[in-house]
Parts: C-alpha cells; sequence; structure tokens
C-alpha cells in the first residue's frame, strides 16, 4: 500500500513559515536542495493545499527562466510533470498537471492508496496536513529543521488533542547545520 507522507522545511521553534510569511531562511544550501530532488523522486502524486499550491506555481514555468542553474532546472523537470491534487474551496481553476479535488481528503487518499504502485503520496501544506492528521492518514513525518527560530507563523505540526507515537526512521545532518529527521507512526 502506498505511504503518505508530511514533508516540509521546518524552523527550530516548529514553523514553516515566520510571522510575516516568510520562509527565506530555508534556502538556498545546494546539499539540502539535492536532498529535495532526490525525494520528490519518490512521490507518485502531490496532494497540495491552497496557499501552496499558489507557492509552487513558480516552478510552472521555472524551466524558461535563464538564471536556474542546473538542480533548479532538474527539479523543475521532476516537479511538472508529477500528478498534484489541490485542496480549495476558493480556486475555480489550477494550471499544469494538477487537478482541484473532487471529494475531501480522506476520499482522496483512500482512492489513491488503491491504484497500484509504491511511489509516496505526499502531503504539503499545514492546514492540509492538520486535515490529513486529525482523519489518522499520515504515514511518515518527514522534517527538514532549519537552525533558525521564527518566533511564530504556521506550525508544522497541527495542534491537536490525540497522541501519536512516532518510530525514528532516518536521521541525516547537513553541513549548514539542517538535520532531517524521518518518522514513522507508530500502528
Amino acid at each position: 500500500m502506498r505511504s503518505v507522507t508530511y514533508s516540509m522545511n521546518v524552523s527550530l521553534d516548529g514553523y514553516i513559515v515566520g510571522p510575516e510569511g516568510d520562509f527565506d531562511w530555508t534556502g538556498p544550501d545546494e546539499e539540502v536542495f539535492r536532498f529535495w530532488i532526490d525525494d520528490i523522486r519518490e512521490v507518485g502524486v502531490h496532494l497540495l493545499g491552497r496557499r501552496l499550491y499558489e507557492t509552487m506555481l513558480y516552478w510552472e514555468t521555472a524551466d524558461q527562466d535563464a538564471s536556474l542553474d542546473d538542480s533548479q532546472l532538474e527539479w523543475a523537470a521532476l516537479w511538472n510533470p508529477l500528478p498534484k491534487v489541490v485542496f480549495s474551496t476558493t480556486l475555480s481553476a489550477v494550471q499544469g498537471n494538477a487537478r482541484l479535488a473532487s471529494g475531501g481528503l480522506a476520499e482522496e487518499v483512500e482512492r489513491l492508496r488503491a491504484e497500484r504502485g509504491e511511489s509516496d503520496i505526499a502531503i504539503g501544506g499545514a492546514t492540509l496536513a492538520a486535515e490529513a492528521a486529525a482523519l489518522g492518514v499520515i504515514d511518515e513525518y518527514r522534517v527538514v529543521v532549519h537552525p533558525v527560530l521564527v518566533g511564530g507563523g504556521i506550525p508544522f505540526f497541527p495542534q491537536r488533542e490525540r497522541r501519536v507515537d512516532l518510530e525514528l526512521v532516518e536521521t541525516r545532518t547537513f553541513r549548514a547545520g539542517v538535520v532531517y529527521l524521518r518518522y514513522r507512526v507508530a500502528r
């Protein structure tokens, strides 16, 4: 069965963006960017909330930007053909290889898990991930912790009232002081 993963960059104090919506502290670092390129290769479909979808729209035409380096072009070449499902109550249309979700998150995940294949179902965006966590459909949390305290913003981990036990699967430390933590939900 396909795993559902939630992966994002996060500050040491637990936020994916700072109080003003900024996330400039997440890059650029070539080693970490290469990690994300390798990570996206394991993804068969990406579920996104509206805000993350709008942020990632840049990559739909990024290959036309002459200032991009080889790694960024490689990311765009992997990201653009990747199927994406966007969850939004305000968007009426999406671009590229994306479609608006036709059902609720639980139904979409169930349908995608039933499809053949072993590639991951990735979830991006804190609001969508909070809903997935509340439904109990996340199998792995993949946290890329950056050495910065931003003091507020949108938290990586949703506020909820139930305990979730995790098993450490993998760790990696990057030269820039960034740490990757991969946890599997204990069932």
